[in-house]
Formats: structure tokens, sequence, C-alpha cells
């Protein structure tokens, strides 16, 4: 039996589109159901706030708001519009700037950092970054206080993400998608598939291989794949040992990139034929492809499962817009179209629902509603110290560099 569709004409219109274009960017795969519980992440320990002044907000006479995230990560049609943001635009008055500048955490850190450390604005006023480079920014007290009052539809996070160590009482950030980390192949040249990480490393795929930037998801292979779990206990031993199964497969060539959200490209050109990359992504590979000739699967030791989320920085004047933005994407209906076009783990309670009445398929997209088996075959990188983040990120550059 099909709900009644919502009441709100702008959130009906989206609905009604949906539906008739069958969301044309997923690709529903067999899976389960459930979801909130994948977005459970482990979390790093909250730091001291700096003393840096939040910007004046300027929002009654500034009807604008700038938005920086990653690629690929928002519904977008044939023309290149992005409906959802449309849409909040046209309830709220506030003329919306989608920003396509996130490609990597560190290197898009390295890009505002200078204005961070001295509160002035970034040129956005919402970004978009993993856990623990969120974390990193709310410790040195980059970010303002979300005023909940503001974001009325925050009452739909699931329950699993209220309370975060790297963000107690999620007053600075809310999550915005979730996702795992593990194997895709091209079908065609290899249609048995990779099983193992293992299976990377075989000669035949030298300088065919293209694996992540972010140091916690391919050594978070790496390590999971030598029998380490990732959100335990490990040490700089166990790191080291998975450094130099890396430092290898870079130095000999068998990597041939190693890529931000850039490695889409490598896919889509045919400069690599596998690799270690995000889920939701190889959608929009296939998408481009015109062609289901992708697929993506953990590997049978484990993927890494993480979150990325929304926060104000210290400089935006644009506070209560950007609050409004945020609020937009937690209404179920919303984050509904959103998970369907993007493929990645929604934390909006309600959205299954939501996505449902666009596509009932939608709950066999295990991308987007993992069951509990595939959950259990995920994990959440640890909370790193501030020296064992300058030591395992350095000796994951260096090998880079060195390369």
């Amino acid at each position: 039996m099909t709900r009644p569709l919502p009441e709100d004409p702008l959130i009906r219109r989206l609905v009604q589109q949906a539906r008739a274009s069958q969301v044309s960017r997923r690709a529903m795969l067999a899976g389960g159901v459930g979801g909130a519980t994948a977005l459970a992440l482990a979390a790093c320990a909250p730091g001291t706030s700096g003393s840096l002044t939040p910007a004046t907000d300027q929002s009654a006479t500034d009807k604008t708001v700038k938005w920086a995230n990653w690629p690929a990560y928002l519904d977008e049609d044939d023309n290149g519009n992005y409906p959802t943001l449309e849409a909040f635009t046209e309830a709220t008055g506030i003329e919306a700037e989608y920003l396509v500048d996130i490609n990597d955490n560190n290197e898009y850190y390295a890009k505002i950092r200078d204005q961070l450390a001295l509160g002035q604005d970034i040129g956005a006023d919402i970004i978009t970054l993993t856990d623990w480079m969120a974390g990193r920014l709310i410790r040195l007290g980059y970010t303002q206080e979300l005023n909940d009052a503001n974001i009325p539809n925050k009452k739909n996070l699931v329950a699993e993400l209220r309370d975060v160590g790297f963000d107690p009482g999620r007053k600075h950030s809310l999550p915005w998608q979730g996702g795992f980390a593990g194997l895709c192949w091209n079908k065609k040249a290899l249609p048995n598939g990779l099983k193992t990480l293992d299976d990377l490393w075989d000669p035949a795929l030298a300088g065919k291989i293209v694996v992540l930037s972010e140091m916690r998801d391919t050594m978070g292979l790496i390590l999971m794949s030598q029998g380490v779990d990732i959100s335990g206990d490990f040490g700089e031993d166990e790191f080291n040992a998975a450094l130099e199964v890396f430092r290898e497969q870079v130095t000999s060539g068998q990597i041939g990139g190693v890529r931000g959200n850039s490695y889409t490209q490598d896919l889509i050109n045919g400069d690599a034929i596998a690799g270690i990359v995000w889920s939701g992504d190889i959608t929009l590979v296939n998408g481009e492809l015109d062609e289901d000739l992708f697929e993506f699967a953990l590997p049978d030791t484990g993927g890494t499962l993480w979150n990325d989320n929304f926060m104000i920085p210290i400089g935006s004047p644009r506070k209560a817009n950007a609050e409004a933005l945020i609020n937009h994407y937690y209404d179920p209906e919303i984050a509904a179209q959103v998970a369907l076009w993007v493929n990645y783990i929604t934390p909006v309670e309600g959205a299954k629902e939501a996505a449902l009445e666009i596509d009932p398929d939608a709950a066999d997209n295990w991308l987007i509603f993992p069951d509990e088996k595939t959950l259990s075959n995920a994990k959440t990188f640890r909370p790193l110290t501030g020296a064992e983040e300058q030591s395992f990120s350095t000796a994951f550059q260096a090998v880079l560099v060195g390369a």
C-alpha cells in the first residue's frame, strides 16, 4: 500500500519527480534492511576549544549560503541542477551556492586552516568533513556551536549518532552521510571478482590499481587483512607492518595511483580496473560509463565504516542560513531523495520509509540500508592520539613522496 504524498507542495513535487525518474543514479544491489546502526561510528576524544570569536551573523540581511562538499554527493538532474537544493531556496528564499571543493580531508584542511586559525571567513558557510577531521576542527575551536532552535529536524537524527566522542551532544556537528571503504573491480576485466585484499596484489593487475589517499581507509583495509581490529587497541608495530605492505605495493608499481575523490576518473578512463574505493561512488562511475561495469564489495577480512559531518566554520557570517539548510536536509523526504541518488547511508530517521515510497526496491540497496551481517564486516578506525596522528600520517605520506 502506498502512503499518501506529503502535504508540503515542494516536498510533494520532489517525491513525484523521484518516483517518475526512479532516481537515475541508483544501482540496486542485493542486501537487507537496517542502516541506522551503521552510522554509530567511533570518534575522537574531545579537546579544548580555542579562544576564537564566531563571526557576527548577517543572515537576516544576507539571504545566501555557501556549502562546500565532495563530488557526486548531492542529488543532481540531467541539467546539472540540484533539485533538493533548489527546493530549499524556493522554501526559504535563501540562495544556496554548492561548492564541489573537497577531494580529500587533509588537502581541504590545508587550504582553509590558516583562515580558520584567524577566525576568518573561508568562503563556505557549511563544510562536510569526515569524523576524524571534524573532531580536529571542533577540538581547535574552528567551528560554531549549532543553535538547535534553528534545526528542529535535528530530532530526526538516528539515536546511535546523537552523542559521539568527538562532539558530545552534537553541539558542533550533524552527520551528512555515511559509507564504507572496500574493493571495486571492472567486471569485464576481472569476471571472477575480488574477494580479499591480497587479490589486489596479483601481478597481472600491476599499475592498474588505484587506492584512497585517506590513510584510515587504505591502511584500515590493509590492517584488517592482517587480522588487526582497527577499532581496537592496535599500536605502532601493527601499523608499521601494514605500512610495509603499502610501501611495497606503491614502490613496485602495483598501485598505479593514490587519490582522493578524483580516483573515480581513473576508473572511468580505464587507467585503473580495480582498487580501494568508497561505496557510493561506484554508482557514479557506472552512470558516467552508462554501463554496469564496476562492482563494489567489502573484502572478506572487512571494510571501513565512516561518516561525513555538517559543520559551520568559525568565520561564517551566515550561521542561521546554514542552520536552515541543515534543517532542510534532515527532513526525511529530502534525506530519502539524496540517499537514493548518492547511495550512501542516511542518518535521518524516517528516510527509509520515505525512500520506499519513491522506490519500493530501495530496501534491497545494501549501500544505503546495510544489514547486520554487512555491518559486522565493517569497522571504524579507532581514535588516534595526537602523537599517533602525526606519526601514522607522516609515515603514510612519506611512502607517497618516496614513490
